[in-house]
């Protein structure tokens, strides 16, 4: 049995959900998102809670059950409050500033990488060093903040780079004399 799929996902009062099929619909006051879920499951609207269902004992439908019931959680958040990463960067001179919708980093290259913000995330840099991704996907937003990392990843001698806020960089001995 699913822990996460048995708890129903309650829907807040501002945010609209319908449900046709296998088709999960929200709308709320930061937008909207949908997400189709596959077969193996049944997703019931009973006034402001969703239940998602497994329509067989197969390990697909059980496996899919606790998947589509995060995913509709997911939408419900996505909606009301969002998605937020943020990165940090560490490294002598390297820095990032937004000029309108393309994120300008210096990241110890030859020249400065430019980084076009896609549709639907916001990006903002309270200072330098900090690297705050915001939206209402949160594929969109870790795949963002993914790309972004990806230019400077921390190594492991003095954590120099682009890394997540939470995060924990392993650190290794350098060499001795």
């Amino acid at each position: 049995m699913s822990r996460i799929g048995k708890k129903p996902v309650e829907v807040p009062s501002g945010v609209t959900a319908t449900v046709s099929g296998q088709k999960v619909d929200m709308k709320g006051p930061k937008g909207t998102l949908s997400f189709t879920a596959t077969d193996d499951v049944t997703i019931t609207l009973d006034g402001s809670e969703i239940s998602v269902k497994p329509r067989g004992t197969s390990k697909r439908a059980r496996q899919q059950w606790g998947m589509a019931r995060s995913m509709v959680a997911n939408l419900v958040q996505g909606v009301t409050e969002g998605f937020k990463k943020e990165l940090e960067i560490n490294g002598v001179g390297y820095r990032a500033q937004m000029q309108g919708n393309t994120l300008k980093l210096s990241l110890g290259y030859s020249h400065e990488v430019n980084f076009e913000v896609p549709q639907g995330v916001t990006v903002t840099t309270p200072k330098q060093t900090e690297i705050v991704v915001e939206g209402i996907d949160p594929q969109l937003v870790g795949q963002v903040a993914a790309n972004i990392r990806e230019w400077r990843r921390p190594e492991p001698y003095k954590g120099k780079g682009i890394k997540y806020k939470d995060e924990y960089i392993f650190r290794k001995e350098g060499k001795k004399k």
